[in-house]
């Protein structure tokens, strides 16, 4: 990571998205930290003037090389210094591969699968099984004295 990408990047806004396609949940393979060996839903952090379903999209394609639009917010967690986000991932186009860095491998796992394997986190697999609910908050627009203003609804 170059010094402009480490400036760049606020390290308190992270996204990740459920990428759900023919019954199968798109996973990569952890390289570093916590997360190391660990199969998780592909993500990183939000960069400086991005909004964070920019970033979802932006993350995806580096990490997978599938491109995604981001559609329902599934959950987010709050803590006192950060927050994370996770939306349904809609598949666009691109085949899966590893960006050979922050993953080993990216898969197209059977979701029920996933939902049994051990290297796959508790996080992820609470994600995916919000997925699988099609329920969460949809983007909706909203009367304002300012246009383009949007904001996550429950549906």
């Amino acid at each position: 990571m170059t010094q402009e990408e480490i400036n760049s990047t606020n390290w308190s806004q992270s996204v990740a998205g459920v990428c759900l396609k023919e019954g199968k949940v798109l996973l990569a393979r952890h390289t570093y930290g916590s997360g190391n060996g660990k199969l998780i839903i592909p993500g990183g952090y939000v960069k400086f003037g991005e909004v964070p379903e920019e970033t979802l999209v932006r993350e995806y394609l580096e990490e997978t090389g599938v491109r995604v639009k981001a559609g329902r917010l599934l959950g987010i967690r709050f803590s006192a210094k950060d927050w994370y986000a996770v939306f349904a991932a809609e598949y666009v186009e691109g085949e899966a591969r590893s960006d050979g860095d922050e993953n080993s491998e990216v898969v197209w796992m059977d979701v029920e699968e996933a939902l049994k394997d051990e290297t796959v986190p508790g996080l992820t697999k609470t994600m995916i099984e919000q997925a699988l609910k099609e329920t969460g908050f949809e983007l909706t627009p909203y009367q304002t004295t300012k246009q383009g203003n949007f904001l996550y609804v429950g549906r």
